[in-house]
């Protein structure tokens, strides 16, 4: 009775002063098991020679799940109670010996008070029947009637704990008594108690698992990931940094798909790093993905114009060619805004101005190459950005401005001596030398110029890039300086008054490094001479 006193205390202190942690023993669904336990009678003769341990008790069970702490548990088990008979007329234990044997059957209601992350501490009551027969009979004579068979109500109550090896194998130890309704059990009956018998357990629990288990704590259910595909041990199945819960409940993502809009940005970066939408690859609609914004052109995912200069980060990378990070790309002074609109109309201050053409080239800071950049002609000479030679007088605007004449007055056009003027808009066919119609134009100022000035002798003189050989360069410039000359000639313009020079590649306007560059330096330039 002693060492059953120690147990009992043992496990119910233990119900009390252990360290509460994370629950493993919950949401289990179905659990069944195996129990051998000791079996100490308690009876008459137990009264007077003491408890021993001296049968034995084999039980199997299946355990319910009802809440969270309470479990529900039916049991049947086969077991044997013996113990020594005692002489009333000596007050001596007896010579002879009783033997029953015993077939419980009973449901339990099993409390577990505390959640812990290796054990499982409980206390249980129930009821049930027990079947049991006297096999051996004591030497003593019963002073009642007493049956040697039957069944009887039992009450069993006790306390124990699991033990957890893996998830799913656990150790089942445990105390209990069992109250019987019969004084029968060792054959012996006094108006009295009735029989009982302590137990000291030991067994292993096979645990199931239920359908409402998140052993990996993601918000999911075990079936709720079964259906999803995703890993309910894992709570962030495709590791970007959301839980499997949260992308399914919250932000409706796949929790299979670190990248659920496949813009190059995880899920998790996207929500919590760079907080666009993780279901809309492009969440400013400005025509980029969240992670070109983010990873190659270094804009604002959340930003439609980074830079504030009027386009769109993706119009300025796709189809403008400008930077995205800079209002004003070539550093004119307009923004790449103004520049493609057009916005700023050179003409609108004066009475009658001209139709203006429009937006000027962000990515160059002169669009028609006169010198002027193209906010100064805007801003400033309010002349046209597009057209070298605003007025039409034959002389550039960057050269008027310079030289100190009106650029918007064709008037004070006067061809200085030794200034070469570049008639743009002069062009070739590759490696050809004939004027093209859209040339003739160009040179209908020229024309003009040395009809109202009929004094004047000028040099043409050609000009190419670096490509090809020095020579032949030096006859194509020639070449082409000459058609211009033919060309005034044939228009009226005496032969005395013109010469035509051939450069080739010696007299370059800018270095001969990028297209834009070598395209300036293929042209043809006017100098007065005389």
């Amino acid at each position: 009775m002693k060492l059953f006193t120690k147990i009992f205390l043992v496990l119910t202190l233990a119900l009390f002063i252990s360290t509460n942690v994370d629950a493993q023993f919950k949401n289990f669904g179905l659990k069944g098991g195996l129990q051998f336990n000791g079996i100490m009678p308690a009876t008459e003769f137990e009264d007077d020679n003491g408890i021993s341990l001296t049968g034995f008790l084999a039980r199997g069970f299946l355990r319910f799940e009802l809440t969270s702490f309470l479990n529900a548990e039916l049991g049947a088990g086969y077991g044997n109670i013996r113990g020594d008979d005692f002489n009333y007329t000596t007050m001596t234990k007896g010579p002879g010996e009783y033997s029953t044997n015993i077939i419980p059957i009973d449901f339990r209601l099993l409390i577990t008070p505390m959640n812990f992350e290796s054990w499982n501490p409980y206390f249980y009551f129930g009821a049930g029947y027990m079947n049991y027969k006297v096999g051996i009979k004591p030497t003593v004579t019963s002073p009642e009637a007493v049956e040697s068979e039957g069944w009887t109500t039992i009450f069993p109550v006790g306390l124990g704990t699991e033990i957890k090896i893996t998830d799913n194998l656990l150790v089942d130890l445990s105390v209990g008594l069992t109250y019987t309704l019969t004084d029968n059990l060792n054959f012996y009956k006094i108006p009295d108690l009735n029989d009982a018998f302590f137990s000291l357990g030991v067994g292993i629990t096979f645990s199931g698992e239920s359908c409402d288990t998140d052993k990996d704590g993601d918000g999911l259910t075990r079936c709720e990931e079964e259906a999803l595909g995703t890993d309910p041990l894992n709570p962030d199945t495709d590791g970007d940094g959301l839980s499997d819960g949260d992308e399914v409940l919250k932000y409706k993502t796949d929790p299979l798909n670190p990248d659920t809009d496949g813009d190059g940005l995880s899920d998790g970066d996207e929500v919590w790093k760079y907080k666009t939408n993780p279901l809309k690859a492009d969440t400013d609609g400005d025509g980029l993905s969240d992670g070109d914004e983010v990873l190659r052109y270094r804009t604002d995912p959340l930003k439609a114009d980074t830079d504030g200069d009027g386009l769109s980060d993706g119009d300025e990378v796709l189809k403008y060619g400008t930077d995205p990070l800079k209002a004003d790309t070539d550093g004119d002074g307009l923004s790449d805004g103004d520049e493609v609109s057009g916005k700023l109309n050179p003409f609108k201050e004066r009475a009658f101005y001209p139709e203006f053409p429009g937006s000027t080239n962000p990515l160059s800071p002169d669009t028609d190459g006169d010198g002027l950049t193209d906010y100064e002609e805007i801003m400033t000479y309010k002349t046209d950005p597009n057209n070298p030679d605003t007025d039409g007088g034959s002389v550039g605007d960057g050269i008027e401005v310079r030289r100190g004449t009106d650029p918007l007055d064709p008037s004070d056009d006067i061809v200085q001596i030794d200034v070469p003027i570049v008639l743009e808009g002069i062009t070739f066919a590759t490696n050809k030398y004939n004027i093209t119609p859209e040339s003739e134009s160009v040179l209908s100022k020229a024309l003009k110029t040395l009809r109202t000035y009929d004094d004047i002798i000028v040099e043409i003189s050609g000009h190419t890039d670096s490509d090809g050989s020095n020579a032949y360069n030096q006859t194509l410039s020639y070449n082409r300086a000459n058609a211009v000359r033919e060309w005034l000639i044939s228009n009226g313009i005496s032969s005395d008054r013109i010469t035509a020079v051939g450069y080739g590649e010696e007299k370059p306007r800018v270095a001969n490094d990028t297209p834009e560059h070598k395209r300036m330096n293929r042209r043809i330039e006017f100098k007065r001479i005389k």
